[in-house]
């Protein structure tokens, strides 16, 4: 029997010398206790060195594809094909086996005898195989690992998921600085035109307005159609004619202008971050995009540090992502858990009712969670199942809001089944004819229970039902105890009393 064997150095094949010694599982083990031991029993044929890292990469990779290596096809041919060696081969992988044999017809076997002669071989490896120290194979062996590791991770750069923490860590700083940005220049240009901040409330517009208008003076000297409408701007103009505000000077109109300038070069990019991250979210997590959108599902990205990480978790935790606090504190007082988290302001969450809402969450997050772990696990940059999950949490959102009902089962079209209303029988059972009049007493079976009760008790008047004897209470029998006693002593008195008159005659 010849064993195939394979190293992070290369091939090696080993002829089994005693085949007739090596038959209980249990007892090989010894049989490799020592190098002398072992090399009595098993010598190496042939050894197919690696050139260089590339290659052994290239050997492994097909290993664990369960493919022929080019190399190792090669090292077979020349070593037992052409050498017409007629013995069994022993692999360590029944895939590879069958692929040998179908391919170079070469009779594979793959037990728990070969299996144990296997680990025998890989103890005493560095004694069997001249040449192969245990600094250069622990080497080759690191190197294939950490080779072999980037394979199985297929890193691209179209999957890196940390663009997408970053992006969105920043879209939220964006979003309060600009608030802060365009508080601070509606309070500092108050002043002036207090007014204004309640006719424009859009941060944007607002600063675009003090840009092209300065003072409110200045206000009708210019057309603000491309940043305000029609009604708002006649509210301006008749704002700016009578406002209360103060004058300011040259020098603070700048340094007002200096910061909407600010706000305004922040909000263009927010507006291009917010681009970047939809184009990120589409191509690295299509399915979660198309579930809860580009920022929730960024935001859900972001919370568990990694793509991989949030495929980890449950549904029941992705529908509570980011409420750990209300959770925790639900727990240790005792109280109702939160239904939602981050997830909440998904739009297929903001579609439901107050009421609902709970119950479309739950659905949401066992539907988001599978969208998520074809997103990481898949290898397609595509939406595969996103659309039609989306389309099972809108039915139920419309079941839940009572915009459609669901096919019922047979058990249930029994249960809810309605008897057929029969024109013949009026519903009391009696046969209508053509010229009979309606039926009142059909309208409610009171009547006729209740007719069906006075005809019982007039047949039943005559008959005079037996008196139940009332039963005696607990005091009833003391008071007749008592009695009795009074009755016994008045007894005996009264013989005494004849006795002494008996005595006195």
């Amino acid at each position: 029997m010849l064993v195939l064997f394979e190293t992070p150095a290369g091939h090696a094949l080993f002829k089994v010398l005693n085949d007739g010694k090596l038959t209980n599982p249990k007892d090989i083990y010894k049989c490799f206790a020592n190098p002398e031991l072992a090399n009595k029993h098993v010598k190496l044929k042939a050894f197919n060195q690696f050139e260089d890292s590339k290659v052994a990469l290239a050997a492994a990779t097909a290993l664990v594809e369960s493919k022929l290596d080019g190399g190792l096809k090669k090292f077979l041919k020349k070593h037992i094909i052409k050498k017409s060696v007629s013995d069994q081969l022993a692999v360590a992988d029944t895939k590879l086996g069958g692929i040998i044999k179908k391919k170079l017809s070469i009779d594979c076997i793959h037990n728990d005898i070969t299996m144990e002669i296997m680990r025998g071989i890989r103890g005493q490896l560095n004694s069997l195989i001249e040449g192969l120290s245990p600094e250069h194979s622990a080497q080759m062996a690191l190197s294939l690992s950490h080779s072999l590791s980037r394979y199985k991770l297929k890193f691209s750069p179209d999957k890196v998921d940390t663009m997408i923490v970053q992006a969105i860590g920043l879209l939220d700083d964006l979003d309060k600085e600009i608030n802060t940005y365009a508080m601070r220049v509606k309070e500092w240009y108050g002043w002036h035109f207090p007014e204004m901040s309640k006719i424009v409330t859009d941060n944007k517009a607002f600063a675009q307005v003090i840009l092209k208008m300065g003072t409110r003076t200045g206000f009708a000297d210019y057309d603000f159609s491309d940043i305000l409408e029609t009604e708002v701007e006649e509210s301006m103009k008749e704002a700016a004619a009578i406002s209360m505000g103060t004058d300011i000077t040259e020098d603070d109109l700048k340094n007002i202008q200096d910061l909407s300038e600010q706000v305004l070069s922040l909000t263009e990019y927010r507006g291009q971050l917010f681009e970047y991250l939809q184009n990120r979210m589409r191509s690295i997590a299509p399915n979660l995009t198309c579930m809860v959108g580009e920022l929730v599902g960024a935001r859900l990205i972001s919370h568990a540090g990694s793509l991989m990480n949030l495929a980890k978790q449950p549904a029941s935790t992705v529908q509570i992502l980011g409420a750990e606090k209300a959770l925790f504190r639900a727990l240790k007082t005792k109280s109702d858990t939160p239904k939602y988290g981050l997830i909440y302001h998904a739009s297929l969450i903001g579609q439901a009712s107050a009421k609902n809402k709970g119950k479309v969450s739950r659905v949401l997050a066992s539907k988001a969670a599978l969208c998520i772990r074809v997103d990481a696990l898949g290898e397609s940059a595509e939406v595969s199942i996103g659309i039609e999950m989306r389309a099972k949490v809108e039915a139920r959102v419309r079941q839940l809001e009572g915009g459609s009902s669901l096919a019922m089962t047979g058990a249930g079209q029994a249960r809810g089944r309605t008897e057929k209303y029969d024109a013949k029988t009026n519903g009391t059972g009696q046969k209508v004819t053509a010229g009979s009049s309606y039926n009142a007493a059909a309208d409610s079976t009171l009547v006729v229970e209740k007719s069906k009760k006075k005809k019982r008790k007039a047949d039943d008047g005559d008959e005079e039902k037996p008196k139940k004897k009332k039963k005696k209470s607990d005091g009833d029998k003391k008071k007749k105890k008592k009695k009795k006693k009074r009755d016994d002593s008045d007894g005996e008195v009264k013989k005494k009393k004849k006795k002494k008159k008996k005595a006195d005659k």
